[in-house]
C-alpha cells in the first residue's frame, strides 16, 4: 500500500497490436526526387527576341542616318501653288567641289566652279501611278526677282538673292512655272551619284544605241549591260546623240528609275553588306529640305520604283526646240497632276 496522500504512478496504456507506430524523432528519411522531363526550348520567345533586336537596330540605324542628312532651307514658308498628292523636285547638281582633281579628270566633269542644275525632274505620286516629268534645263521661264531666263540658272542666281539660297529660288521658280506645290526637295551631285552607283555594284540597263563622247568620257555599245560609276555618269550627261537634250532627259529618267529600283530591291535591302554602305553613302551624298526625313526618302524610292512598274514618264511639252514650252499642253499636264489624275497622251511631251 502507498502512504496516505500519494497516488499510484501512471503507466502507459497497453500497446494495441497492429496499431499505428510513433515515428522516432529527427528529420524525415530522404526520398529520391521524381525525374522531370527535359524543358523544350521556347522557339517563339527566341524568334520574338531576335526580331525585336533586329527591329531595334534597324530603327536606330535609320535615326542615325536621318541625323546625318545634309539639309537646306529649300521650301518657301508660304506658297500660292496647291496640288493633291505628293511632289518631289529632283535636282542633279553639276557641282564638282567635292571631287578630287584625279576624279574630275577621270570623269571628265569640267569646270570645278560650275554651279548649275544639270538635271531637273518632278516626281508626282498619289492615288494613281507615279509620274516622272523631266524639265529641260534650257527651258525659258520666269525666275522670281530675275526676269526670264533658262531654268537651270535659277540655282546659281539664288545663291546671292538672300531668299533661301539657290535651292529656294529654284523651288519657287518650278512652282511658278508648273502651278504645283513642291513637298520635298532632293538634290544629288556628281560625288553622290558616283558613290550610290558604286554602293549597289553598278546598274543594269539596256542601252538603245552606241554612244561615243570624249567630253563625257563615254564610249558605250548598244545592248543590255551593267554600267559602272564612270560609264553611268557619262551616260546621263552626254548630249552626243541625234536627239540631243530630249534623248538626254530620256536616258536620265531611265537610268534613275533603274538605279532606284535596284536600291529598293530585296537583294539590296536584305544584304547588310550593301545596304549599310548605301545608306551611309546616300546620307553624305544628297541634300534635302528641312522637312524631309528618312521615311520620306523611303517613300520616294518606292515611288520611283513604281515609275518603272507601269508609271508615266514624260518631258514637258515644248514648241520650239527645248527652250519654250507648249503652254496649252504643259498646262494640261500639270493641271492633271494637280488633281492627282493621270495625264492624257496629248499632254505628254516627246
Amino acid at each position: 500500500m502507498l502512504p496516505p496522500g500519494r497516488d499510484a504512478p501512471r503507466r502507459p496504456p497497453p500497446r494495441r497490436p497492429g496499431g499505428p507506430q510513433r515515428r522516432p524523432s529527427g528529420p524525415p528519411p530522404h526520398r529520391p526526387a521524381a525525374s522531370r522531363p527535359p524543358r523544350r526550348p521556347d522557339w517563339r520567345r527566341r524568334i520574338g527576341t531576335t526580331l525585336g533586336v533586329v527591329l531595334f537596330l534597324v530603327i536606330g540605324f535609320a535615326v542615325y542616318i536621318d541625323t546625318t542628312l545634309d539639309r537646306v532651307d529649300a521650301l518657301p514658308s508660304e506658297s500660292d501653288a496647291t496640288s493633291e498628292g505628293t511632289n518631289y523636285l529632283i535636282v542633279g547638281s553639276d557641282s564638282r567641289a567635292e571631287l578630287t582633281e584625279e576624279q574630275r579628270a577621270e570623269l571628265a566633269t569640267g569646270d570645278p566652279e560650275s554651279e548649275l542644275t544639270d538635271t531637273i525632274m518632278l516626281l508626282h505620286t498619289g492615288g494613281g501611278p507615279s509620274t516622272l516629268v523631266s524639265i529641260p534645263r534650257d527651258s525659258m521661264v520666269d525666275i522670281p526677282g530675275h526676269g526670264r531666263h533658262k531654268i537651270n540658272s535659277a540655282y546659281g542666281r539664288g545663291e546671292s538673292d538672300g531668299e533661301g539660297g539657290g535651292p529656294g529660288l529654284l523651288v519657287r521658280t518650278v512652282e511658278g512655272a508648273t502651278g504645283l506645290e513642291i513637298d520635298h526637295y532632293v538634290q544629288i551631285g556628281f560625288t553622290g551619284f558616283v558613290s550610290v552607283v558604286d554602293a549597289v555594284g553598278g546598274v543594269d540597263l539596256c542601252v538603245p544605241e552606241a554612244i561615243e563622247d570624249p567630253k563625257a568620257a563615254l564610249d558605250i555599245e548598244a545592248g543590255c549591260q551593267t554600267l559602272d560609276q564612270a560609264t553611268a555618269l557619262g551616260y546621263v550627261r552626254t548630249r552626243a546623240t541625234a536627239s540631243s537634250d530630249f534623248g538626254r532627259v530620256e536616258r536620265q529618267r531611265a537610268f534613275i528609275s533603274a538605279l532606284l529600283s535596284k536600291v529598293t530591291s530585296p537583294a539590296t535591302l536584305l544584304n547588310p553588306f550593301r545596304v549599310v554602305p548605301l545608306a551611309t553613302g546616300l546620307s553624305s551624298a544628297i541634300t534635302v529640305d528641312d522637312g524631309t526625313h528618312v521615311w520620306h526618302l523611303a517613300a520616294f524610292g518606292l515611288a520611283m520604283r513604281g515609275v518603272s512598274d507601269g508609271g508615266v514618264t514624260t518631258t514637258v511639252p515644248v514648241r520650239d526646240g527645248v527652250v519654250n514650252w507648249d503652254r496649252d499642253r504643259a498646262l494640261a499636264l500639270f493641271d492633271a497632276l494637280a488633281v492627282d489624275e493621270v495625264p492624257s497622251g496629248s499632254a505628254l511631251g516627246p
